[in-house]
């Protein structure tokens, strides 16, 4: 792995240590919301090949239900 790999490995596990972080003051509903979000924004990208469209509408789509639930 060449140098420019490495620093990117890092810096995304920086960030996702500090956005986990972020989620400690969060209501059970807010977490939902926001898990529902990435995983319907990866579910979006998988379904139509990369696209911007489809990621974003799969985070809005998921975001949607991640807050419905146990409401």
């Amino acid at each position: 792995m060449n140098t420019i790999q490495k620093i990117a490995v890092n810096a995304a596990a920086v960030t996702v240590l500090f956005v986990l972080s972020g989620c400690a003051g969060m209501s059970q509903q807010d977490k939902n919301t926001a898990i529902g979000a990435g995983v319907g924004a990866v579910g979006g990208s998988v379904l139509t090949g990369g696209s911007t469209t489809g990621t974003v509408g799969g985070a809005a789509v998921g975001g949607i239900i991640g807050h419905e639930i146990k409401k």
